[in-house]
């Protein structure tokens, strides 16, 4: 029986340049380190300074390379410029993860510029990321980009309605973009996440990881390891959407 056949190769991550949004915490976090540590080269940003270097820090220390700087995804001119400094960088972009986003409740509990920042962030801000990677994929004809979404796009949930909003958008967006891009040779792939414990969740850290004993909630390293996935597979597949809940999280 012939054995060398049954895994097909897979794509490598050594020295791809990868550029994640909202890369200093969280789910963001968890795949920067984890993608570097195959080789990638990252480019991250977020908007706070500490983090931002005790991310750079960590994964410099287990002898990756990453770069980054503080920008807030809700400014059309921080994009710009996160972009700008990643081709410095990196001298160019193969893959985006576009991650950073907020957590928000009902729409009748927010202020209105609470809202609005939340859609800034959320959906505006993967748009116009989105964007910048596409300019720089498109001349190349190569290319991929994955979506960090939710399972509240499906699920929707009562009291949150404006974060319900926003990754029911990118959801759409995923499945629109990926049929006007695929024929240029650029990859569109929507991860859709249940309950994950990060610094959007309200619970402590002893809560959390106490519910990822039991099969209540995920890690953010289980988000990045679905990413890793996603991003090996040879250029012939295309993992459109996965859905990916605790065990014990039934809707």
């Amino acid at each position: 029986m012939e054995t060398n056949n049954l895994h097909t190769p897979f794509e490598s991550l050594d020295g791809k340049r990868i550029v994640v949004t909202g890369g200093t915490t969280g789910i963001g976090r968890a795949i920067a380190r984890l993608l570097a540590s195959y080789g990638a080269r990252i480019f991250l940003f977020g908007r706070e300074q500490e983090p931002l270097a005790d991310t750079l820090a960590v994964i410099r220390a287990a002898g990756g390379q990453a770069d980054g700087i503080r920008a807030d995804s809700s400014k059309a001119d921080d994009i710009r410029r996160v972009f700008q400094a990643a081709d410095d960088k990196l001298g160019g972009l193969d893959i985006l993860i576009n991650c950073a986003a907020l957590g928000a409740g009902s729409l009748g509990e927010m202020d209105d510029a609470d809202w609005r920042y939340v859609i800034e962030t959320n959906l505006n801000g993967y748009l116009a990321a989105t964007k910048e990677a596409l300019s720089r994929m498109q001349s190349q004809k190569r290319g991929h980009i994955v979506l960090i979404g939710s399972m509240s796009a499906d699920v929707r949930e009562e009291g949150s309605s404006v974060y319900v909003a926003t990754k029911a958008a990118i959801q759409g967006l995923a499945e629109s973009l990926r049929k006007e891009v695929n024929p240029q040779g650029i990859k569109v792939s929507l991860v859709e996440p249940g309950a994950v414990g990060s610094d959007m969740q309200p619970t402590t850290p002893e809560e959390e990881r106490q519910k990822q004993e039991t099969g209540e909630m995920l890690r953010a390293e289980d988000i990045a390891v679905c990413v890793h996935y996603i991003l090996t597979q040879p250029l012939r597949c295309d993992v459109v959407s996965v859905q990916i809940r605790p065990h014990l999280q039934l809707i």
